[in-house]
């Protein structure tokens, strides 16, 4: 592996949007008729000028990009992003710029291209990723989303795949382990409450309590067709249908130095591990082996442990993934995700903060952009610019985990504060 270090500078994302969302325009909204959504288009350029604005990276340093994206010819009608990330800033044009799919953790693994792109030569690196996915009904975007499985032997679980396999591994979870529905829901208690202090965050104006979350009912109704999982998914154990899009700069030292900026302005990428299983097996629904495989490669990389961490920014696409994922992590055993829950360590004040901007479930889960957000939010905490938010004391360690799929592709990266 190449002895050149990599730096992230910071980064911007947009206010990511969709239903439940204040600013977010649909038939009920009083603006309704009057004013559209952000395209795909505007919430890219937002995100990539406010990247260069934030790092104050000059755009014409910028050698190459990468842009995480999933399904964007089936929700917005339009491939070929690569030119549309060189076309959101004039000073791109001409640059290489290269589009990533990996379902969601499309934007990890733009992030993967460019950390290794600045180990093979590059000083300065653009990453992105962006998606917009409230332009077709919820049962239409169920099915793009099923993508992302083995759509000939998955698609039929349910008109919503991928909450039916994922009320799949809670209830084998549950059934394992002995994990109460309150155990699980107070992931979204905590997601909720996260984003109701984050400003970007798609849930921020929604309220969420323990009773809510730990029991259907009207106001939070099972929702699957499938009646053998359809006890184990609440509308609140799901992250957002959201829109959205982030940015971010990587640089060498070269690069650091000609942004005019010094180690403690950056956070360095100490490492990373990128693991992928196949699309065809399913294994074991307790345990999230690929997670586990790719944070072995980035600790080792990294040289720590999971004990080393001090924040975490984890794929909580349904809140038992939340659970699985601190497991697979090793910040707890096997089934004691929820017990690190109980005993508040994942909050904001806790010992091994998690999601601390409301995750996925939270914050929402543009698809492409969410691998990118996770990377921006360990850089505000370890530099103390998360607002409400933060941390009380600043990170000196910390990690993100994008997952692609059902536990199929998962990027994990390692990251360290410097002064």
């Amino acid at each position: 592996m190449s002895s050149r270090r990599v730096f992230l500078l910071g980064g911007a994302n947009t206010a990511f949007i969709g239903k439940g969302h204040p600013d977010f325009v649909w038939k009920n909204h009083p603006d309704f008729g009057k004013r559209e959504n952000p395209t795909l288009e505007e919430h890219l350029a937002s995100a990539v000028h406010a990247a260069f604005e934030v790092t104050g990276v000059d755009p014409a340093r910028v050698d190459k990009g990468y842009i995480g994206n999933f399904v964007a010819e089936l929700f917005c009608q339009q491939g070929h992003l690569g030119a549309a990330l060189a076309g959101s800033h004039p000073a791109l044009a001409g640059k290489p710029m290269t589009r990533v799919e990996a379902a969601c953790a499309s934007g990890g693994l733009a992030l993967a291209c460019a950390i290794d792109a600045i180990r093979a030569g590059s000083d300065t690196v653009l990453v992105a990723g962006v998606e917009v996915q409230t332009t077709v009904s919820a049962r239409d975007g169920a099915d793009y989303l099923a993508r992302a499985s083995h759509y000939r032997r998955q698609r039929s679980i349910d008109d919503f795949t991928f909450p039916a396999l994922f009320g799949r591994r809670t209830k084998a979870y549950r059934e394992r382990y002995g994990v109460s529905e309150e155990d699980i829901g107070r992931a979204a208690v905590k997601a909720y409450g996260n984003a109701n202090k984050n400003p970007l965050a798609h849930m921020k104006a929604k309220k969420m309590d323990l009773a809510t979350a730990s029991a259907a009912g009207d106001k939070n109704p099972c929702f699957l067709n499938n009646a053998e999982y359809a006890p184990y998914i609440k509308m609140s154990d799901c992250s957002q249908v959201s829109d959205g899009g982030s940015a971010l700069v990587v640089v060498s030292e070269a690069g650091l130095r000609a942004a005019g900026k010094t180690y403690a302005d950056a956070i360095e990428i100490t490492g990373y591990g990128h693991s992928t299983a196949s699309l065809y097996e399913d294994g074991d629904l307790t345990q999230l082996w690929t997670t586990r495989s790719a944070a072995e490669k980035a600790y080792a990389a990294a040289g720590i442990s999971a004990r080393d961490v001090q924040v975490a920014e984890v794929h909580d696409c349904f809140t038992v993934t939340e659970l699985l994922m601190v497991e697979a992590l090793g910040f707890a055993d096997a089934g004691q995700g929820g017990a690190l829950l109980r005993d508040g360590a994942m909050d904001i004040g806790g010992s091994i903060p998690v999601n601390t901007g409301g995750g996925l479930v939270g914050f929402g889960h543009p698809v492409g952009a969410t691998g990118v957000k996770q990377a921006i939010e360990i850089w505000k905490q370890m530099k103390g610019r998360a607002g409400g938010y933060q941390v009380p004391s600043a990170p000196k360690v910390g990690v993100t985990a994008n997952m692609g799929g059902d536990d199929r592709t998962v990027m994990v990266t390692a990251y360290q504060n410097l002064e």
